[in-house]
């Protein structure tokens, strides 16, 4: 159970969640756990198997808080709110952002600087857990030409330049990925680059699937705020292409994706036996592999991390909402600029 930005994230499995008065109490195991007033909060948000009282239900509709649930693995499910709601207001500001180029040019660029701080976290912890000081060097090298594109990133002022930056960033992480990958597994898990749709390397098809999750996950928690996953701001809009939840991704694909990736290979969770080869040199995860994945990925969602800006610890499986929040609340000008997710 959370409290961050007015928000209430209720993830304990059989909570009872209650009005008293004008506290909302959350009970589980027939003990109460939390009690919080009810004018303390903009909106409920519910995972899985939570039970919400119709009188909060009634109350928040008809005060305009939004009551958000989701199912147990993040996916969102439906959102309740009364007849008169702030949705359209916040879809029209994030219209207007995507219309107006300075606007989204800034929101792009913050998004761009967190992936690129995140990636030169990746590589800077790889380096001080490899064994091998000429690699490890490397990787310090790789983190240290990051650092000189964040601040080339300040710099520029055009959509183009901010992708290039971004693009050439994302080449060289994958070029120093290998180092990341202990030696005597390099042979079974060997990675030349990044290649997709298919992707052609055991490497390439973790870091696919694991991506296609973050995607879901990121689309759940912008439908479940209110925003369009559609329109986003550094991804071209296209038909049937989520830009907006392509955006949030971007600050988590190193310290999630990537890292969950090669924590599995390194510590041998997964095998050559796990994946599919076709012809044509395409390479799949088979259902035992797309369990392995699965599961390491659920874990990691539940672990805790202290989060940089709130100073309290939440799960990993809500810093993907706490972001599209945070866009939100800089979409209807409540806070000066957007704050991309920082890991450590």
């Amino acid at each position: 159970m959370n409290m961050l930005l007015n928000t209430l994230y209720v993830t304990v499995q059989g909570a009872y969640v209650h009005l008293d008065n004008e506290t909302v109490r959350i009970e589980a195991d027939g003990k109460s756990v939390a009690r919080i007033p009810l004018h303390h909060l903009s909106s409920l948000v519910m995972f899985g198997n939570v039970l919400v009282s119709p009188q909060l239900l009634a109350k928040c509709a008809k005060e305009g808080r939004s009551v958000a649930y989701f199912d147990i693995n993040g996916r969102f499910s439906c959102r309740i709110e009364g007849p008169v709601s702030g949705n359209i207001l916040l879809r029209h500001a994030q219209y207007k952002a995507y219309e107006t180029l300075t606007v989204k040019v800034d929101i792009a660029r913050n998004i761009v600087a967190g992936k690129i701080r995140n990636t030169r976290t990746l590589q800077r912890r790889s380096a001080r857990e490899s064994d091998c000081k000429e690699e490890a060097d490397r990787l310090k090298a790789n983190a240290d030409r990051a650092t000189e594109m964040l601040r080339r990133l300040e710099r520029v002022d055009t959509l183009d330049e901010i992708r290039g930056i971004e693009g050439k960033v994302a080449r060289e992480h994958f070029e120093v990925f290998p180092l990341m990958i202990k030696k005597q597994l390099r042979t079974d898990f060997e990675f030349t680059g990044r290649n997709r749709r298919p992707p052609r390397d055991k490497v390439n098809a973790m870091l696919s699937f694991i991506y296609t999750l973050l995607t879901h996950d990121a689309v759940s928690a912008i439908e479940g705020i209110g925003l369009d996953p559609r329109e986003g701001f550094l991804h071209a809009i296209r038909p049937g292409r989520p830009a907006l939840a392509l955006d949030l991704v971007e600050e988590f694909r190193a310290m999630l994706g990537d890292r969950i990736v090669l924590a599995i290979v390194n510590r041998r969770q997964i095998g050559v036996k796990d994946f599919d080869v076709f012809p044509g040199g395409s390479v799949l995860l088979n259902d035992r592999g797309r369990k392995i994945v699965l599961a390491a990925y659920q874990n990691r969602k539940k672990e805790m991390i202290a989060h940089p800006l709130f100073k309290e610890k939440v799960a990993f499986g809500l810093l993907v909402h706490i972001q599209a929040r945070i866009l939100a609340r800089y979409l209807r000008k409540d806070i000066p600029e957007y704050l991309p997710m920082l890991f450590r």
